[in-house]
């Protein structure tokens, strides 16, 4: 199973803009006429519960969305890129590779934005003014936003089981579902959580088999992130502690478990819990006695029990127990998922002012907008220099830049284009 992947996606880019002029026989001032170049295609993840880990993330990292088509004569636009679905397991957390937190896919269908197409150019059309009849260039399209985002699945279970390697979790869940997860007489069996699902009548209840945890697995030891991040989501946690092991390990097991779960999140203790004594054959009835006195001095809300996942004792009382937890925890959690299955990543801000940094003898400029429209420009062409020339005035770029101490000859870089200041 793998839980963890990281992709590079990427926006496709927008499409130019036309430079193109009317040429019908009786239109003789016949004006610009060049459409706009359409946006690229977004990338979009997809949750879906079709698929259960991220195994198909393996060997294909990069994910490119289309690119928008160029406008042509005649004041036709592009057509735009398609966007580019990429479907993930329900439960995927992603995140940028600095850490911030893009979206959280935990309904199926739920859709996530994370690489926006580019711009599409503004066809000649649009610059026809007064004073510009015929205007010779047109803008390019933007390329889309790249970046490589890191996909986390975290499962999406009812239940939790935890405890100590070898405590018997994956016995247990073999016995209680259809689950088939490895079984062996040696710690560290289980590798990566396995899901089973209990059939109850209340309804079924997905219960996920933790990896063995050891001290010092909130800080990683023994791949403890990656085992306890599954365990974040579930309604409810059973502690497994390994009956064979003696009524004197039983205290410090669970004591080590909770410890674990406490240092990695504090909250996981206020769950929903039981403790389970397994392995209910190997043990003789003075072994017994005592597990029962053990899971009574406890006080816990919900009684735990003693188990075996050999004969089958006290599993049906179980499942019956686990069955009224989670559908206490569902009921509680119902008006928290009201909300609707869309999420999509807020948009960059679209700053309409912009400012000065001086860098060595240098001025840089900083503006959203500004940086857009030099992007898109065709610095070649004289046209659209001038053309740029007149909304750098209109914005107030050139008293901003004499108010800052520049003079002529000086270098003004916006969005990575150089100019002299004049």
């Amino acid at each position: 199973m793998l839980d963890r992947a990281s992709i590079c996606v990427r926006g496709g880019r927008g499409g130019d803009g036309a430079m193109s002029f009317r040429r019908e026989k009786y239109v003789p001032r016949g004006g610009p006429d060049g459409g706009d170049g359409a946006p690229g295609g977004d990338v979009v993840l997809v949750a879906t519960r079709r698929l259960h880990d991220l195994t198909h993330f393996r060997h294909r990292h990069h994910f490119r969305a289309a690119d928008g088509g160029a406008g042509r004569g005649g004041n036709r636009r592009g057509a735009d890129g398609p966007e580019l679905l990429v479907e993930v397991p329900v439960g995927t957390e992603v995140r940028t590779r600095e850490g911030e937190l893009l979206g959280d896919l935990v309904h199926d269908g739920q859709r996530l934005l994370v690489a926006r197409g580019g711009e599409g150019g503004r066809g000649n059309v649009n610059f026809k003014s007064s004073t510009r009849q015929a205007p010779r260039f047109a803008e390019r399209g933007l390329q889309g936003e790249e970046l490589w985002v890191t996909l986390a699945l975290k499962l999406l279970a009812d239940v939790g089981l935890v405890g100590l390697p070898n405590a018997g979790k994956s016995s247990l869940l073999a016995a209680l579902t259809r689950a088939k997860p490895k079984v062996a007489a040696y710690p560290f069996t289980t590798v990566t959580p396995n899901l089973g699902v209990l059939s109850l009548d209340e309804g079924p209840v997905v219960i996920a088999d933790i990896p063995g945890l050891i001290e010092g697995a909130s800080e990683g030891a023994g791949l403890g992130h990656r085992f306890l991040a599954h365990i974040e989501r579930t309604a409810a946690v059973v502690y497994v502690v390994d009956g064979a092991d003696g009524a004197d390990a039983w205290p410090q097991a669970l004591r080590t478990v909770r410890a674990e779960l406490r240092a990695f999140r504090p909250e996981l203790l206020e769950r929903p819990s039981l403790v389970l004594v397994t392995k209910a054959d190997l043990l003789g009835p003075e072994e017994v006695a005592a597990a029962e006195e053990f899971l009574a001095s406890l006080g816990w809300p919900e009684a735990g029990l003693v188990v075996s996942a050999l004969d089958g004792r006290g599993l049906e009382v179980l499942g019956h127990r686990l069955g009224t937890i989670v559908g206490r925890s569902r009921e509680a959690a119902r008006p928290e998922q009201a909300a609707g299955p869309e999420v999509l990543r807020p948009g960059a801000d679209r700053l309409e002012a912009f400012t000065l940094e001086r860098v060595g003898e240098d001025y840089v400029v900083h503006g959203r907008q500004l940086e857009r429209l030099f992007a898109k420009a065709d610095l070649d062409n004289e046209d659209a220099v001038a053309y740029l020339q007149e909304v750098v005035e209109r914005a107030g770029l050139n008293d901003a830049l004499r108010r800052a101490g520049a003079e002529p000859g000086d270098t003004v870089i916006v969005g990575g284009a150089e100019f002299e200041f004049a």
